[in-house]
C-alpha cells in the first residue's frame, strides 16, 4: 500500500535521478502487484521505471498510473521469451504497439505454452505430492503469465519446500522428472517481432553463466534490428560482461552496430513496406511482386551472412562498405519507382 509519506509530491523535472528498466510484478513472475513495484521504486530513489513482464502486458495500465501519481517517468515494456538451441534467452522489449497483430499472436502462443506446460507439470507433481491446480491459481494474479514461479510459490505454501529457490533447485529443475519443456521462439524471430511492432528490442542479461551469445547470432539480431545489451543486472558474471564493455568501446562494435541496423531497417522497413504496392503501381502482378520481395530476402541473407564471416576474418570494414551500399541503393528506390519509370 502507498503511504502518504511514499508518494508525496516530488520535485524536479522528470527523467532526473537514476532509472531501472527491468522490473517485474505479479503479472509474471514479481511478488507484488505493479502499483506496489512503482511505488517501490519511488522508495528507493527511482525517478524512471520499466514495467517488463514476461510475455504480458497486462500490467502496463496499472504501473503507468501509479508512476503518473508519483511524478514517476514510466517505460513500457515486456520480456519476452526464446530461446537459442538449449539455452534460454530474454528479449526486453521496449515502446512497442501492444496491439500488434504479429507480435501478439508470438506471446498469446508463449502464454498458452506456459499454461499448458504449468498444468502438465502441476499433474505430474499432484502425483507424489500434495498440490493441485487450484493451489497455484490460488498463487496466480489475474491476467498474470502462469509459470514455474507459481508453481514454486504454490510449494511453498503447501509446505513442501522453504522457498522459491529450493523449489527451483528441486522439483522444477528442468532435470526434474516433473519438468516440462516451454515453446520459445528463436531470438532473431523474437528481436524482429518486437522491432516489427515499432519497438526497441535489447538482450537481457547477456553475459550469464552460460556465457555469451555466437557471434553469428549476435549478427542476425543486429540485422533483425536489436538495439542492444542490458549491462547492469545481477545475473551478468565476468569475464562475459567485461568482454561486452569492452566491446562496445571499440570502433568496430559500434561499426557494426550501425551497418547491421541499416541492414535490418531497409529489409524490414523500406524494402518489404513499399516494395509489392511500388511494384503493383508500376504493372507488375502482386504474386509476382511478392515473388520478386521473397528472392531480395534470400539474397539478403546471404549478403549479411557473407559480409558478417568476411568482417570477422578478414576486415572490419567490409560490413560497412556493404551497408553503405544498401543505403546507397535504398536512396535511389525513389528515382526508380518514380511515376515515369516502368520496367
Amino acid at each position: 500500500m502507498v503511504t502518504d509519506t511514499d508518494s508525496e509530491e516530488p520535485t524536479g523535472a522528470r527523467f532526473r535521478g537514476p532509472s531501472d528498466l527491468h522490473l517485474h510484478s505479479d503479472h509474471s513472475d514479481g511478488t507484488e502487484p505493479p502499483a506496489v513495484v512503482m511505488a517501490a521504486a519511488y522508495r528507493a530513489g527511482l525517478r524512471t521505471a520499466a514495467l517488463t513482464d514476461h510475455d504480458t502486458t497486462s500490467g502496463w495500465a496499472e504501473a503507468a498510473e501509479a508512476a503518473a501519481s508519483l511524478g514517476m517517468t514510466f517505460l513500457p515494456g515486456m520480456e519476452l521469451s526464446a530461446r537459442h538451441e538449449w539455452r534460454s534467452v530474454h528479449v526486453l522489449g521496449y515502446l512497442f504497439d501492444p496491439d500488434d497483430g504479429d507480435l501478439r499472436a508470438l506471446t498469446d502462443r508463449i502464454r498458452h505454452s506456459r499454461l499448458t506446460r504449468a498444468r502438465t507439470m502441476a499433474e505430474l507433481i499432484g502425483r507424489d505430492y500434495d498440490l493441485s491446480w487450484a493451489d497455484i491459481e490460488d498463487q496466480t494474479a489475474a491476467g498474470a503469465t502462469v509459470g514455474r514461479p507459481h508453481l514454486a510459490d504454490a510449494l511453498v505454501a503447501k509446505g513442501h519446500v522453504v522457498d522459491r529457490g529450493e523449489a527451483f533447485a528441486g522439483i522444477l529443475h528442468p532435470g526434474s522428472p516433473y519438468y516440462v519443456d516451454l515453446y520459445a521462439p528463436d531470438p532473431v524471430t523474437a528481436v524482429a517481432a518486437i522491432a516489427g511492432a515499432g519497438g526497441v528490442p535489447i538482450i537481457a542479461h547477456p553475459a550469464g553463466r552460460a556465457g555469451l551469445l555466437p557471434a553469428r547470432l549476435v549478427q542476425r539480431m543486429l540485422a533483425a534490428g536489436l538495439a542492444g545489451f542490458e549491462l547492469g543486472h545481477r545475473e551478468n558474471v565476468e569475464p562475459a560482461l567485461t568482454t561486452l564493455r569492452d566491446a562496445a568501446k571499440t570502433r568496430t562494435f559500434w561499426i557494426l552496430f550501425i551497418t547491421f541496423f541499416i541492414c535490418g531497417a531497409s529489409t524490414n522497413g523500406l524494402v518489404g513496406t513499399h516494395l509489392i504496392p511500388a511494384c503493383i503501381d508500376h504493372g507488375i502482378a502482386e504474386v509476382t511482386a511478392a515473388g520478386l520481395l521473397a528472392l531480395m530476402g534470400i539474397c539478403d541473407l546471404i549478403g549479411t551472412t557473407a559480409s558478417g564471416w568476411l568482417t570477422d576474418r578478414f576486415d572490419s570494414c567490409v560490413a560497412g562498405r556493404t551497408s553503405l551500399f544498401r543505403a546507397a541503393h535504398v536512396g535511389m528506390q525513389p528515382l526508380a519507382l518514380r511515376p515515369e519509370a516502368r520496367y
